[in-house]
């Protein structure tokens, strides 16, 4: 069940692209977005494609600078404002706060797969043997074969990149969660996995922000829809 506690809260957003080599034209996504997640919710961005979800998406991640607006995240218990942050800070709540799952893996080449599941649990201190045992569980669930762990996943299938990004970001018991596709390439029976673990992180209070054109993933996990089209900005 969702709680009150508000993990994300955003106010008056807006974010507009400049293309400084193109004389400066100016390319406006969406504009006085407020939005609200609590602890417990799966809020999944609806909107037809192009709308800005991925925009606003990577917005609230801090990979975009937002042109107007705050956008407040839950952090060690008090809200911090991801768009006046400073980058040290962004990684820190990254680190430990903010889990963010995209539709592409993108790794150090040469890092074995089992390797790279542990990685966001030992930054932030968990014993080898726990992130170990949690990264080889994870990867069991979502079906990639064991002779896969000790190889770089340059060289898999995209199905099989996908596992591996979601066994990377659902590593960590993050408070707040952000998924973009996190099912575009995945089968029936992989899908149903991501259902599991998307309910287990609701379950434990995680505030979780989606993307999902897969209707029937979006249908069982969402809370509610929040439909991004209705602050586009205008042109």
């Amino acid at each position: 069940m969702p709680h009150t506690i508000p993990m994300i809260e955003v106010s008056g957003l807006s974010k507009t692209f400049v293309l400084h080599n193109q004389g400066g034209v100016r390319l406006p996504v969406f504009d006085g977005v407020d939005f609200t997640v609590a602890a417990g919710e799966c809020v999944v961005l609806g909107g037809a494609s192009g709308a800005g979800k991925s925009t606003f998406m990577r917005t609230l991640y801090g990979n975009y600078l937002a042109s107007a607006g705050r956008v407040l995240i839950r952090h060690d218990g008090a809200p911090v404002d991801i768009t006046a942050a400073t980058p040290r800070k962004i990684l820190e709540i990254r680190r430990r706060t903010l889990g963010y799952v995209s539709q592409f893996l993108r790794v150090i080449p040469r890092v074995p797969t089992v390797e790279i599941v542990k990685e966001p649990m030992l930054a932030s201190g968990v014993a080898e043997v726990q992130a170990d045992r949690r990264a080889r569980t994870l990867l069991a669930r979502l079906n990639l074969p064991e002779s896969l762990w000790s190889l770089p996943p340059a060289t898999f299938s995209g199905g099989e990149q996908q596992r591996v990004n979601l066994a990377h970001g659902f590593a960590m018991e993050y408070p707040i969660l952000l998924l973009d596709e996190p099912t575009a390439s995945l089968d029936a029976d992989n899908r149903r996995v991501v259902i599991e673990l998307i309910e287990e992180a609701k379950a434990r209070g995680a505030a979780i922000v989606g993307i999902f054109h897969d209707t029937a993933v979006r249908d069982r996990v969402a809370t509610r829809i929040f439909d991004v089209t209705l602050y586009k900005a205008a042109a």
